[in-house]
C-alpha cells in the first residue's frame, strides 16, 4: 500500500532524542527554547510558543486574543473539527462561512455578511497547505477591529505574496506525526505581539511566570524536550521536504487527467500537506478502487463541521452549499516526500482509470 503519509526519522532526530534522555531535562527546557527560536525565525515573527498540539495552540491563541464566552469567531466549516472545537473551548461560538470552490478555503467575499456585534475574530484555515486570501481577510479585520487567528496547522512554510503563514495574525501550527514536519505530537503559536506572546506563555503553564506564583487561570499545555528535539531536527528538513512535495504535486498536475485537480494562483506558495482532487461521480467507489489498487486514498473531510450532529445543536441547521458539495467530492492522494518515481507513476495510472 502506498500510504497517505510517511514520516521520516533520521539519525539527527535519534541523536537529538538521545541527548535529551542523557541530559535528564525531559520537560520544557533548552530544546523547546531552541525550537521556538528557530520556528519564529522561519515564520518571520518575533515569538513562537510551543504547546502540546495544534488544538491547544489554537485554544491558547484564542484565549490570548481575548476570546471569551458570548463572543463569535468566523471560520470555515471545511476543516478538521479541532478548528471549531478550539472556539467552543473558550465559550465562544463558531460562525461558519462557506468556502471558495477552487481553493477549499474560506471565501472572503462572504465574511462581511456574517459579522455581528458579537464577532471578535476571524479564524482562516489554510487547508491542505494552501494559504487563504489574507489581503482580503486582513482588510475586513481592520475595518471591523477584529482579531485574526490563523489556523496554519496544515501549512507550515506556506506563503502568500512571499509572506509566510503564521505571520499575518496570531498563527497556530500542528506538529502531529502526519504533518509536513512533526515532533510526534505538538503545536506552535506564532506572533510578533509581545503582549500576546506573554499571555500564551502564561496560559500554557498554569498562569505561572514565577514558579508557584499564578497570575491567571492557565493550563498544562507545555511541550516536552523529547518532542522539541524531534521538532528541531524536522525543521532543519522543512525546505527539502517542501521541495519534494512540490515536485510530486507538479507531476500529478501534469499527468492526472481523469479528475478535477487543484488550481493554483501565482502568488500562493502551496506546501501540499494534502494533494486533493475532486471526483464528480461516485466518490466512495473511486476511493475503494484506489485502495484496492494499493493506494491509500483518504477523504478529508466527509462531513463539514456545521453538519456534525453536536455542532448543529449549537449553530442550527444551516446550509453552506459549496462546503457540502465538495465534502462529497474530495479525495486526497499520497504526496509525501518518501514517494519514489514508481509510486508516482502508479498513483497517476490508477487515478486515470477512474
Amino acid at each position: 500500500m502506498i500510504s497517505i503519509s510517511n514520516h521520516f526519522i533520521g539519525e539527527e532526530e535519534k541523536q537529538a532524542v538521545l541527548e535529551v534522555l542523557e541530559s535528564g531535562m525531559i520537560v520544557q527546557g533548552p530544546w523547546v527554547a531552541k525550537l521556538e527560536e528557530e520556528f519564529a525565525k522561519m515564520c518571520g515573527v518575533k515569538h513562537a510558543i510551543a504547546t502540546t498540539s495544534g488544538t491547544t495552540a489554537l485554544h491558547v491563541a484564542l484565549l490570548a486574543n481575548g476570546i471569551k464566552p458570548g463572543d463569535e469567531v468566523i471560520t470555515t466549516p471545511f476543516t478538521f473539527i479541532a478548528s471549531a472545537n478550539s472556539i467552543l473551548f473558550t465559550g465562544a461560538k463558531p460562525v461558519f462561512v462557506d468556502i471558495d470552490e477552487e481553493t477549499f478555503n474560506i471565501n472572503p467575499d462572504l465574511i462581511e455578511a456574517a459579522i455581528t456585534s458579537k464577532t471578535k475574530a476571524i479564524m482562516p484555515v489554510h487547508l491542505y497547505g494552501y494559504v487563504c486570501d489574507m489581503d482580503a481577510i486582513l482588510k475586513i479585520a481592520e475595518k471591523y477591529n477584529l482579531k485574526v487567528i490563523e489556523d496554519a496547522c496544515q501549512a507550515v512554510g506556506a506563503t502568500y505574496n512571499n509572506k509566510v503563514s503564521g505571520s499575518f495574525g496570531t498563527g497556530a501550527f500542528s506538529l502531529y506525526v502526519s504533518k509536513n514536519i512533526m515532533s510526534g505530537e505538538g503545536g506552535m503559536i506564532t506572533t510578533s505581539d509581545d503582549n500576546i506572546a506573554e499571555l500564551c506563555k502564561l496560559i500554557r503553564a498554569h498562569g505561572m511566570k514565577r514558579r508557584y506564583y499564578h497570575e491567571m487561570l492557565g493550563y498544562n499545555f507545555r511541550m516536552s524536550d523529547l518532542h522539541a528535539a524531534i521538532g528541531v531536527s524536522q525543521l532543519h528538513r522543512l525546505e527539502n521536504f517542501t521541495i519534494a512535495r512540490k515536485q510530486n504535486a507538479n507531476y500529478f498536475n501534469e499527468n492526472i487527467k481523469s479528475v478535477i485537480i487543484p488550481k493554483l494562483k501565482s502568488n500562493y506558495g502551496h506546501v501540499w500537506h494534502q494533494y486533493t482532487v475532486r471526483v464528480e461521480g461516485d466518490r466512495n467507489a473511486a476511493v475503494k478502487q484506489l485502495n484496492e489498487a494499493g493506494i491509500e486514498a483518504v477523504i478529508f473531510y466527509p462531513v463539514p463541521a456545521h453538519k456534525q450532529q453536536y455542532m448543529q445543536d449549537i449553530v442550527g441547521d444551516i446550509h453552506l452549499p459549496i462546503a457540502e458539495k465538495l465534502s462529497n467530492q474530495v479525495i486526497s492522494l499520497p504526496v509525501h516526500p518518501q514517494l519514489n518515481a514508481s509510486d508516482l507513476e502508479t498513483i497517476v495510472k490508477e487515478v486515470n482509470k477512474l
